[in-house]
């Protein structure tokens, strides 16, 4: 079956699904191959849970015209994606970076969505399977579409948009993440970057944090930029007002009081209204979303538990998200303040290094308390509480429990700090 057939079953059948366990009534099911699995095998369970169509690419697994056969499900998800996405007049706005991605777009999703009909990319599906399946989600009425992209080594994201075809990009910053894949800190800036390379080969805007001296550079002889600034006449103004606890900020003689902690948020924050005023979102729309939009999925998150200030922030961390939270958890008032902090994934070599700084870093800080997890902070010269595992920690906090103050929980996901609030 061509993409362009199957693009008009897909048009009977819009509702797309990769998992048998989330399966809807008459959607298509794609039959993924995955190291472990074969989906394939899963196709026949798929329609007898409702599905209309089940897509494979091994011919012995059709047993009915209910059974779409392509020579790769994989490519034929992607082909389908890009297809789709270009029958529709939907504005396509592509967002990578090595920090705060995920919030980006959801603040951004937050002001788009005052005046538009808007989509974004759900959760951190940001990858080869997940960008098509935004892409999928675009219908007659999308006016714009949020499409977050992450990689972890070279050429990821230049696929990623080959697939999208965006029409604008924003990249948050270039910071130590992933630095085992992509070889270095020049590998990731290189990397990502491929979004800025896209857009300029096809003429297409580009947004960017004017303040960061990588970016600006990047695109100073670049005509077709929209950036932002605390201090560059020749951009978008916006200033900060403080971050302590939690990021206000002046625009346009407007105060907008938001609910996200830390001064590292202020460029997130900057990035949606800068992207909100391009597209006409009036200054008292961004204002509300923006002051309306709580973080959560263990993303900045602002909690109270047993006389306990907690800033949940363990869905990920590298080197460069880890230093700033830290610095701006440091600025803030209350005592006694305590962090626990877990692991940093993919850093290769450079492992013992970074972990390391930041077990120093700690050291310079004014924290009362600090507990460091994994096994890279166990090897580290400090006199932080350190624990090889987290079991270890679990067991100490249960016989020594914290019980008052402010506390920070940062570490990378497979951690999975958000455990520590059943110790609390």
């Amino acid at each position: 079956m061509t993409i362009e057939q199957l693009h008009e079953v897909f048009l009977k059948y819009p509702e797309v699904s990769t998992d048998t366990r989330k399966i809807t009534k008459d959607c298509i099911f794609f039959a993924l191959k995955g190291p472990n699995f074969n989906g394939n095998a899963f196709a026949k369970e798929a329609l007898a849970q409702g599905a209309a169509y089940a897509v494979i690419d091994e011919p012995a697994f059709a047993l009915s015209d209910r059974y779409v056969t392509v020579d790769d499900v994989l490519r034929a998800l992607q082909e389908l994606g890009t297809y789709h996405r270009l029958q529709n007049p939907t504005k396509i706005i592509a967002l990578t970076g090595s920090n705060g991605k995920t919030t980006t777009k959801e603040l951004i999703y937050a002001v788009l969505s005052q005046k538009f009909n808007t989509i974004a990319t759900k959760g951190n599906l940001n990858n080869h399977i997940g960008v098509p399946l935004t892409l999928l989600r675009i219908n007659k009425e999308t006016e714009i579409a949020i499409v977050e992209m992450g990689a972890n080594h070279l050429k990821e994201i230049e696929f990623l948009c080959e697939l999208a075809q965006p029409d604008f990009g924003y990249i948050t910053n270039f910071g130590k993440a992933h630095l085992e894949g992509f070889g270095g800190i020049e590998g990731v800036i290189k990397g990502k970057s491929e979004l800025y390379e896209n857009l300029i080969s096809h003429d297409k805007h580009i947004f960017l944090n004017a303040d960061d001296p990588i970016q600006l550079k990047k695109l100073r002889k670049y005509s077709k930029k929209i950036g932002f600034s605390t201090s560059l006449k020749d951009y978008f103004s916006i200033k900060l007002i403080s971050a302590a606890p939690f990021v206000k900020i002046r625009v346009k003689d407007i105060t907008i009081q938001t609910q996200l902690p830390g001064t590292y948020n202020f460029s997130n924050c900057a990035a949606a209204i800068l992207i909100g005023s391009y597209f006409e979102v009036p200054i008292a729309a961004i204002k509300k979303g923006l002051e309306g939009y709580l973080p959560e999925n263990n993303r900045s998150q602002i909690l109270k538990k047993n006389g306990l200030n907690i800033v949940l922030d363990a869905y990920n961390a590298n080197p460069t998200s880890m230093q700033a939270a830290l610095e701006a958890f440091n600025d803030r008032p209350e005592k006694p303040k305590m962090v626990i902090l877990g692991d940093m994934f993919e850093l290769g070599p450079s492992a013992p290094k970074e972990h390391q700084n930041i077990a120093d870093l700690v050291q310079t800080m004014n924290f009362d308390t600090s507990y460091l997890v994994g096994e890279n902070f166990y090897k580290t010269r400090t006199s932080s509480k350190v624990f090889q595992t987290f079991e270890d920690l679990a067991s100490f906090l249960k016989a020594s429990p914290i019980k008052k103050g402010a506390l920070l929980i940062k570490g990378s996901r497979g951690m999975a700090l958000e455990r520590v609030l059943n110790l609390l």
